[in-house]
């Protein structure tokens, strides 16, 4: 530019900011760098985060669009979904062909236009001929401004749309008053305002200064090519321009009169620097160096006719302010109305905004709907606005937008997924109908088992109740008790007490009935198969030494529980991976005793290796007639005894990836447990009470004899007989005395071994019939 400064009123290119090129240029109007930025900061106050582009081919417009597409990157959080660019001679067709190209990335409904008025226009006509009226939200830069052409008899498509301008004003009429008169030649022609009313304020340097301005402000109609439109005057033959007329002044008046006064009031700074005291131009100043007077240009500071400051920045661009309009449609008329600001910041009022078919609602550009709460955005590549949303599955909740996190193991997520809550506990409740069994079961059993005892405490001295071994039955009467009782502790709530006390009598009862049976069985062993060797008794039979037995037994299975206690000391847990359901909604927390099913096998352990000790002694002892002793009610006990444990661990075990795994096990164990009491009291116990209570004439005493002929009556009555009765009353039936320490009286139910209250019995041969002679060397019978 030959190193001549100059100031623009209208150039907003930002290509013009570049001082390696334009270092002598300045503007009173701001770059589109700044408009650029109002728009950004526009797209985003109205949520868009998805926009295309439209510009006219050219410098301002692809400048502006540049601008525009730097300025979203650098703020973030805006994405261009397409860039399209009118060319500068348009084909026919053109326009419908960006109309179509626009509407394949159809969620980017906002438009931002940098395109020249006639563009504008025919874009608008063709997004109407493809029946997209409302759909396309526009936003145009300050080329579309306020202007009515490139909306005229386009209302319904252009409605809504939201365009910038500079912010300017209207010099008053009072101030820019100028009277048109025609002259001699019948042309219209300027007359300068009268003196006393001034156009504007004297400049520094004294009228001659802005002299040459007065073209630059003429307010005189002219035509399109320059020359002054036909005279339309009236009668008057003159035409006053002022404060009362029609006349609507050209926009840019404003900045070309605050350039005229920057240029002034610099050259106003030079001259009183290198010039001071002289008037008119000095040989410092003659000829101007314009090196220096871009110094003084890029230094001013004054207010300009506005109000507004005139400055500029290293650049020679003008502060950045932006009215913000939007074109609106009101009861059949159509305005734009200023919605808001730009001046560094936005300052946009949403309540003056009005939308086609929506109000104040805010129209929708974006790529992707916001995802739903629970669900992670997952960003398409190279397109941070688009994603995909992903529900968070399982377990999982979310974190932020953007990630989902497992819940921690004692805790589930929300219904929404936004967070964790805690998972529920339960256990096993009194009401629940999986508990309603086992107590049955186990009410029922203790009410039979304590009318067993007091019943048996009542005929205590009876035969029956001798026969029938009087302390083992009531340690074997204990253990069938505390097997009921078992169901109670098993369905309470648990604790450290409740399950301490599991530990102790789940596998206690058992092992106190399974001790005292396979004592009983290993005792009638032992007696038959000593009888058949000799008539001598075999050791360890007496009440004492049973009892004794029987206890040691016991108390292997207590010093087991004793040991437990100390390696693993008891303690109530709650388990979450039980019912750990794929479904979240019902998972839950299983509150109950550390007791794992190896535990549970340990436990029950030596209670089943009793239970099958004595079920092989009661086989090796299925050959003495039941009439004799207890060793086939024994048997039946514990055949029956194996087939409900046979069942239970198929099912026990079978259950443990159920989700009812805690209902399950602990009803089946639990009734187990009462079926195998139930069986023992039913065929040890319940036949001796009806005897007791409803034939009390079987239970009188019978006589005694030896051990010797007790085992040899029992021996051949098996061998000619099923029934195994030679003489009536059962005499000829095997009496097998059970009581060894005291004589006295034996008994001989139809079922039950003998006991014997008295004196040791004989343990010769048997006494002869009477009047039977006895042979060499045989004792006499007794008179």
């Amino acid at each position: 530019m030959g190193r001549i400064p100059q100031i623009s009123y209208a150039s907003t290119a930002p290509d013009l900011s570049d001082n390696s090129r334009y270092d002598f240029f300045s503007r009173v109007v701001p770059s589109d760098t700044y408009q650029a930025q109002a728009m950004v900061d526009i797209v985003r106050a109205l949520k868009w985060n998805y926009v295309s582009t439209l510009a006219s081919e050219g410098s301002y417009g692809e400048s502006g669009v540049e601008a525009f597409i730097q300025k979203s990157r650098e703020d973030g959080g805006v994405c261009i979904a397409q860039s399209v660019k009118i060319p500068r001679e348009p084909k026919p067709g053109e326009f419908d062909k960006i109309i179509r190209r626009l509407l394949e990335t159809s969620n980017a409904r906002g438009i931002v236009i940098f395109a020249n008025e006639d563009d504008i226009r025919r874009v608008l006509q063709a997004a109407r001929k493809a029946n997209q009226t409302g759909h396309f939200f526009w936003m145009g830069s300050d080329s579309w401004g306020s202007k009515i052409a490139p909306v005229l008899h386009l209302e319904e498509v252009a409605e809504g749309a939201v365009t910038v301008l500079p912010k300017r004003m209207s010099v008053r009429g009072e101030e820019a008053e100028a009277v048109c008169e025609h002259d001699s030649a019948g042309e219209l022609v300027e007359r300068e305002a009268p003196p006393s009313e001034p156009a504007f304020p004297p400049p520094p340097l004294g009228p001659s200064l802005l002299s040459s301005a007065s073209s630059v402000f003429s307010t005189c109609p002219l035509t399109s090519s320059g020359i002054p439109a036909p005279p339309t005057l009236p009668a008057s033959d003159r035409e006053r321009i002022g404060q009362d007329s029609a006349y609507e002044q050209e926009g840019k008046v404003q900045f070309v009169i605050d350039a005229v006064y920057a240029m002034g009031h610099a050259l106003h700074a030079m001259h009183r620097d290198l010039c001071p005291g002289r008037v008119g131009l000095c040989p410092r100043m003659d000829p101007v160096d314009g090196t220096q007077l871009l110094k003084y240009i890029r230094s001013v500071n004054f207010s300009g006719i506005a109000g507004n400051p005139v400055t500029f920045n290293e650049n020679g661009d003008a502060p950045g302010r932006y009215d913000i309009y939007q074109y609106q449609l009101r009861n059949g008329s159509a305005e734009y109305k200023v919605i808001g600001s730009w001046t560094d910041h936005l300052h946009l009022r949403m309540e003056r905004m009005l939308w086609p078919g929506s109000g104040q609602q805010l129209p929708r550009s974006i790529c992707s709907l916001p995802c739903q709460p629970g669900e992670r955005k997952k960003t398409v590549k190279g397109m941070p606005c688009c994603w995909h949303c992903e529900p968070c599955t399982g377990y999982q909740y979310q974190v932020d937008r953007y990630t989902c996190k497992t819940c921690p193991y004692d805790m589930r997520p929300t219904e929404n997924r936004t967070g964790c809550r805690p998972i529920p506990i339960i256990k096993l409740e009194w009401a629940s109908p999986w508990a309603v069994l086992p107590l049955f079961l186990a009410i029922v059993g203790i009410a039979a088992t304590l009318f067993v005892v007091v019943t048996f405490m009542r005929y205590n001295d009876t035969p029956i109740v001798k026969a029938s071994g009087r302390e083992l039955s009531y340690v074997l009467l204990a253990g069938i008790f505390l097997c009921y009782a078992t169901t109670f502790l098993m369905i309470a709530e648990p604790d450290l007490g409740t399950c301490s006390l599991r530990r102790i009598f789940l596998g206690l009862g058992m092992s106190i009935s399974y001790a005292a049976l396979l004592t009983k069985t290993n005792r009638i062993y032992r007696i038959f198969e000593q009888g058949k060797r000799s008539v001598s008794a075999p050791r360890f039979i007496s009440p004492a030494s049973q009892l004794a037995i029987t206890f040691s037994l016991i108390s292997l299975q207590l010093l087991g529980i004793c040991v437990w206690f100390v390696v693993d000391p008891s303690h109530s847990v709650v388990d979450f991976q039980d019912q750990r359901t794929l479904d979240p909604r019902f998972a839950r927390g299983v509150l109950k005793c550390d007791i794992s099913d190896l535990s549970l096998i340990c436990l029950l352990g030596y209670s089943m290796l009793l239970m099958v000790t004595c079920t092989v002694y009661a086989i090796k002892t299925r050959g003495v007639p039941e009439t004799f002793n207890e060793a086939k009610p024994i048997g039946f006990t514990m055949y029956t005894t194996c087939i409900v444990w046979l069942a239970f661990i198929p099912i026990f075990f079978g259950t443990s990836q159920s989700a009812d795994k805690l209902y399950i096990q602990t009803t089946t164990l639990t009734v187990s447990v009462s079926l195998s009491a139930s069986v023992s009291l039913g065929m040890l116990y319940m036949p001796k009470v009806y005897i007791i209570l409803f034939h009390p004439e079987q239970n009188v005493p019978k006589r005694k004899r030896s051990l010797k002929a007790v085992v040899t009556a029992a021996t051949m009555s098996n061998k000619f007989t099923q029934k195994g009765s030679f003489r009536p009353n059962g005499e000829a039936k095997s009496e097998l005395c059970e009581n060894l320490e005291a004589p006295g009286e034996c008994l001989a139910p139809p079922y039950s071994l003998w006991t014997c209250p008295g004196p040791a019995p004989f343990l010769g041969r048997p006494p002869p019939k009477p009047g039977h002679v006895g042979g060499p060397g045989e004792p006499q019978a007794a008179g």
